[in-house]
Order: structure tokens, then sequence, then C-alpha cells
């Protein structure tokens, strides 16, 4: 059986519940579930369920304490014909940066994974646009002035359905 996996930073509590009030209210997005929020560092797509223990292995060995990340902009991804409402994350010291490279380094080596070739940007997806709908784009509201640090890195499979997916961590180690 074939898993729909992805690596990510968890968020806080707090930081999960700022951003998803800070969410504009239009009928043409679905908001992702306040305990789905998180930022991606490597989606793998689907992969043979008898390979999980030896990503989530590689993926944990990946973690190394970020520090603090601070929230910035709210942005429409991509920005031509957006599919995705997000909050960029400063990550300044570039912590998170190399955390993610490590990652997929790893995830190159034991799961075959072919990397992205546009660069890492940190953020948040905080709704994603419906399908045939198109999102009322113009100036976003400042989302709100967060600083955190991000307590775990996770190995998540993606369960998708109508409402939205729900994500189950797999496995998972420190980031502090």
């Amino acid at each position: 059986m074939n898993l729909r996996l992805f690596v990510a930073a968890e968020l806080p509590d707090d930081v999960r519940a700022a951003l998803a009030a800070w969410r504009p209210d239009d009928p043409a997005l679905r908001a992702v579930d306040d305990g789905g929020l998180h930022v991606t560092l490597c989606f793998l797509g689907w992969v043979d369920e008898a390979r999980v223990d030896a990503i989530g292995a590689a993926a944990t060995a990946s973690a190394s304490p970020v520090g603090e990340l601070a929230v910035r902009d709210g942005l429409w991804l991509p920005p031509r014909r957006p599919r995705v409402l997000a909050v960029q994350l400063d990550d300044s010291d570039g912590r998170l940066g190399a955390v993610q490279e490590a990652v997929v380094r790893a995830m190159v080596e034991v799961a075959g994974h072919e990397p992205e070739a546009r660069r890492f940007l940190p953020h948040v997806t905080v709704a994603r646009v419906r399908r045939g709908a198109r999102a009322r784009r113009g100036e976003l509201p400042p989302p709100p002035a967060l600083r955190f640090a991000p307590p775990a890195l996770t190995l998540y499979r993606s369960h998708l359905s109508r409402e939205g997916a729900r994500y189950e961590p797999l496995a998972r180690a420190p980031l502090r």
C-alpha cells in the first residue's frame, strides 16, 4: 500500500490559533484545519508503506535546533494564479533552511526523492483556493506579529478527503 507523506516543522498551539484567526473570511477559500498548520520541509508524495520506518528515521535524524522564527507577510502562492493563502516566515539566521536542506538530502538518499528546483520559501499555508473558485486577491491585512520556535520535526501521513486533508504523525524529533 502507498501512503502520502511529507516532512514538516510543527507550530506551537498559540501560533496555530493566531494564524487561524487571521485568515480572511472568503467563500473561495477552504481553511486548513487549525491543528494541521505546519511548515512543509519536504513533500514526498505517494510512498510504499514498507519504506516508512527508514524514511522516518532519516527525517528525524535531520532535526537540529532551529531557533526563533517570525511571521512576516501574508502572501498568495503562486502570485499570478494563487492556489493557497500563506504567511511567510522570517528565518533570518537560516537554521530552518539548513534543516530543510538536510531533510531533502536524507529523502533523496533513503526515498529516492526528486528535489524541487525552486528555492525553499519558509511559509505556513493557512487556506487553499477551492477548485474552480478565484479568491479575492488584493492587499491582505497584516498577519499577527508572532515569534516562535518550532517544537518538532515530524513525518506526516496525509489522509485526503473532500473536507480537506487530515495529518497523522508517524515519526517526530525535537527542534529545540
